[in-house]
């Protein structure tokens, strides 16, 4: 018996074409389903096929995830692939809700922040300097390499640090970079630097927190020295 394909349908009743034209919120669950199955029978639409399925899961995705493939294959119009391609996509979705609630750390001293990025700095031959991007509670919310050098110098454009700040809408930054030297103080280039960043993201209303300066044995920190005014 031949299949109705999504293609196949009217304009207004096809998931994928609402999606690329209204965006993907404004579909029903079953909707979303069908774009993932593709297609129905002769007797039915995808999207019909899939407000049964959802109908027998009491309209809950969480009921869904606990069907297994032989669970799916009851339905007419769902294969044994189709059905593996609907567990594949929940799992997916469970795993996301799995990530987003991993606790994010919270850098409110220089302590914390030596503590939480310390094994990336470790042992380098080289600078490298990297910005933590922070929300309102000062956790973060994205870190960026933004150079690598050679023994005592890293270039460092200030540009990047601020469109990465805008990309993810961060509140405040934390500077990092280290000493593969092993000297735990501020060159007088680390305090130019800082003061510039520091007054750029100020006319983008984003706030430096702290510039930590790491070497294997131990940190300087900007904030505790008094050194962010």
């Amino acid at each position: 018996m031949s299949k109705l394909v999504i293609r196949d349908w009217a304009e207004a009743d096809r998931p994928r074409e609402k999606l690329l034209e209204q965006g993907r919120r404004v579909l029903s669950d079953a909707e979303l389903l069908a774009i993932l199955i593709g297609s129905g029978s002769r007797e039915e639409t995808a999207v019909e096929l899939c407000k049964r399925i959802l109908s027998r899961s009491q309209h809950n995705l969480d009921n869904l995830s606990k069907m297994d493939v032989m669970d799916l294959c009851e339905f007419k119009g769902i294969g044994e692939a189709k059905a593996i391609t609907i567990i594949a996509a929940l799992e997916l979705g469970r795993r996301r809700k799995e990530a987003d609630q991993i606790k994010k750390p919270l850098l409110n001293s220089s302590k914390r922040v030596y503590d939480y990025f310390k094994y990336q700095l470790q042992d380098l031959p080289h600078e490298e300097f990297w910005v933590l991007y922070l929300n309102t509670a000062c956790k973060v919310l994205d870190k960026q390499l933004i150079g690598r050098g050679g023994n005592d110098f890293t270039p460092v454009d200030i540009r990047i640090i601020l469109r990465y700040a805008l990309n993810c809408t961060a509140n405040s930054m934390i500077l990092i970079h280290n000493h593969p030297s092993g000297t735990c103080q501020a060159s007088q280039a680390d305090k130019i630097l800082t003061k510039k960043i520091i007054d750029a993201s100020t006319l983008m209303d984003i706030r430096v927190n702290d510039h930590v300066i790491f070497t294997d044995n131990g940190y300087f920190s900007f904030r505790d020295e008094g050194l962010m005014d």
